[in-house]
């Protein structure tokens, strides 16, 4: 979780909202990434998203079984489906996200039976540290704006 803060970290050097992630197999990081919206132009851009597609372009398939993916905040909608189509086994995640998440705070996504897959969900490692960054972008982000 730390490599996902120094991520966040340097998304928000560069104005991105500071979310890192990274997925991990057998202890070696396979892939990671930033929020890049901004840089990319593109809503879908989220560091969670970035880092599930280069994990599949590592392991040369879009099944990531036996992975974990590492988070700052937990996941959205968009990202928490595309946790489930990647077949990712376990998310670890710092600070929840009461606004949009839909691991545990609006939506329990990646736990619904309905779902081909569900995986294992590891919440609050780290959450004051990556809670206070994201809180602390936004109190710039506001102070700017004025």
């Amino acid at each position: 979780m730390q490599r996902a803060l120094e991520l966040a970290r340097a998304a928000a050097a560069r104005g991105e909202v500071p979310v890192g992630a990274l997925v991990v197999r057998g202890g070696a990081i396979i892939a990671e990434s930033a929020n890049r919206r901004e840089e990319a132009k593109d809503p879908t851009a989220h560091a969670e998203l970035l880092a599930i597609q280069a994990a599949a372009r590592e392991l040369g398939g879009w099944r990531l079984t036996g992975t974990t993916l590492y988070v700052t905040l937990e996941p959205c909608a968009m990202c928490a489906g595309a946790l489930v189509l990647a077949r990712v086994e376990r998310l670890v995640y710092g600070a929840d996200d009461p606004k949009a998440g839909a691991v545990r705070s609006l939506y329990r996504l990646v736990e619904d039976e309905r779902l081909n897959h569900r995986l294992e969900v590891v919440r609050g490692v780290l959450a004051a540290e990556c809670g206070e960054l994201l809180r602390e972008f936004f109190r710039r982000r506001r102070r700017r704006e004025d």
